[in-house]
């Protein structure tokens, strides 16, 4: 399996910590009738020839526990329900002294591996969907300690289980928030993959608490704290700059993005070293807008809320930074994020303004709900300057082309490099947070840069929206590898029910796995991995 094969024993008592804490102080807070334990259990089955049912290991070993009990009662309610089919649940309750409620979840077919058509491991993420949907449904009979079997992949059936039971509830009454079960393994030796594996959905549920927490409680300066709360304890080291220190930098790009906003901007450089001192680092860079309500090119009113989100590539980037810390992973990292608000006012950009880049190229404004690219050209040379990175990988909620063109399916991936892109690539399909490659032409780039009264154009000409905002982003990546991730369509806010273990009408925290994933690829090219042609 690829995945994460090797933690130093130090990062894995550090992300066991942080995993424990996480998922239990929520219960604390819960009403004292809540004290008691309720325990359930979650066992799979697969789909056998002429509606046959097979019971995985652990489930086959229960059911001898039973008196074959639980394969009686699959069989009778399976003929109505299709337990078996992947995503597909049951609840059976007073079956066991021990346990409130017992979840049999379906598997699908066995031995389900690499689609190619699909660009996904379907076997991993049959494992996700169904540990999702088993979590959410004890959690539903009021199970307070969930018991889950390794699925044949516990490091998967930890995702799918832990992204499943996170909600956002920071802000309703105390009395009434849910108790989140706490989770374990249950007959199954492989421990450390299944906490490796709590710990990455840990890592993504970090970015969807700072997406989905409304704008006035996640200014840029809150953002900036939070990051500081989230890596400083990790032995990550985090610098907060304020808007003095930006215009020492002269970042005028990302000043004149700011500056409609009574909120003050933010940089924030963050540094982890996993590797030597004199191996280049990587250069994260994620969009920091707390909320964009589009600047004097307002947006639709009854879209703007989700836009509070619009800083879900920079959570992603401080979560996979967090992750790479625990997991030891054997690389250098270094992050700048800049963090504002995008507002219209008296001091806001206007459409037509020009402004001169880092790299001393001149820029035209012609659309002020364009400003992540402008803030993102000022990270990329500011970075470059510093760091001297041997590839940038950036995240941004970018363009509404993203998702116009790939909806919820997959994040939008724009490299210069083919062997980046391959690997990209891989981290999708092992993760099931899949990426799909789209066009860094000539042709998109001669659109934003062939203009007699400026350098660049914020907007440029034509349609392609996704790739012409690759395309001017472009313009400030200086002979270095560069991985784009357009996330418009999977970082916001979840509107339908695509993945069982992803709350809709929430946000995501995408593509953070992949993120998680794509580092260790980078940090470890020599350690097994799954072999995708």
């Amino acid at each position: 399996m690829a995945a994460i094969s090797v933690l130093r024993r130090s990062s894995n008592i550090l992300s066991k910590n942080l995993i424990c804490t996480s998922y239990n102080i929520r219960r604390s807070f819960c009403s004292d009738d809540c004290t008691e334990e309720k325990k359930g259990i979650i066992l799979g089955v697969y789909e056998g020839e002429n509606d046959d049912v097979i019971l995985t290991k652990a489930a086959s070993k229960f059911n001898d526990h039973l008196g074959g009990k639980l394969y009686d009662l699959i069989k009778k309610a399976g003929t109505n329900l299709k337990i078996t089919q992947k995503g597909h649940g049951k609840i059976f309750n007073n079956i066991d002294k021990e346990f409130w409620s017992l979840c049999v979840v379906g598997l699908g077919k066995e031995n389900l591996g690499y689609n190619e058509l699909e660009a996904i491991d379907e076997g991993l993420e049959a494992v996700r969907q169904a540990a999702g949907t088993g979590a959410q449904l004890l959690k539903n009979e009021g199970v307070t300690r969930i018991l889950i079997e390794g699925l044949g992949h516990p490091e998967q059936a930890a995702e799918g289980s832990a992204l499943a039971l996170w909600r956002y509830q920071e802000n309703r009454s105390r009395q009434y928030w849910q108790v989140i079960p706490t989770l374990e393994l249950f007959d199954d030796c492989d421990a450390e993959s299944f906490q490796r594996g709590l710990f990455k959905a840990e890592s993504q549920n970090l970015a969807r608490r700072l997406s989905d927490t409304p704008a006035n409680q996640m200014t840029p300066l809150h953002f900036a704290q939070e990051t500081v709360n989230e890596l400083c304890p990790c032995g990550i080291k985090v610098h907060v700059h304020d808007k003095d220190w930006i215009e020492t930098k002269k970042m005028h790009l990302f000043l004149t993005a700011a500056r409609g906003s009574c909120e003050p901007p933010v940089c924030l450089e963050i540094s982890y070293c996993g590797a030597s001192m004199d191996s280049k680092p990587i250069l994260m860079v994620g969009k920091g807008v707390t909320f964009d309500s589009g600047g004097l090119c307002l947006k639709r009113c009854e879209n703007m809320p989700k836009y509070r989100g619009d800083m879900c590539g920079a959570a992603c980037i401080v979560a996979a930074i967090r992750a790479a810390s625990a997991l030891s992973l054997p690389i250098n990292i270094e992050g700048v994020i800049l963090l504002c608000e995008n507002m219209p006012s008296g001091m806001a950009m206007r459409c037509g303004d020009v402004v001169m880049g880092l790299n001393q190229k001149s820029v035209m404004i012609t659309d002020t709900d364009n400003e992540g690219r402008l803030m993102l050209a000022d990270a990329f040379v500011f970075g470059q300057i510093m760091y001297k990175p041997r590839l940038i990988i950036d995240v941004a909620t970018l363009t509404p082309g993203s998702r116009a063109a790939l909806g919820s399916a997959a994040s939008g991936v724009f490299t210069n490099s083919q062997t980046m892109w391959s690997q990209t690539r891989k981290a999708g399909i092992i993760t099931g947070d899949r990426v799909w490659r789209l066009p860094l032409w000539k042709y998109f780039m001669k659109k934003v840069n062939r203009f007699t009264s400026h350098d660049v154009n914020n907007k440029g000409l034509g349609h392609g929206s996704a790739c012409l905002g690759a395309a001017f982003l472009n313009e400030f990546v200086d002979c270095v590898d560069w991985i784009h991730f357009d996330t418009t369509g999977v970082g916001l806010i979840s509107e339908h029910k695509n993945y069982s273990y992803l709350t809709k009408g929430r946000m995501t925290g995408r593509p953070t796995r992949t993120l998680i994933q794509l580092l260790y690829q980078l940090a470890c090219p020599s350690e097994g991995q799954r072999k995708i042609e």
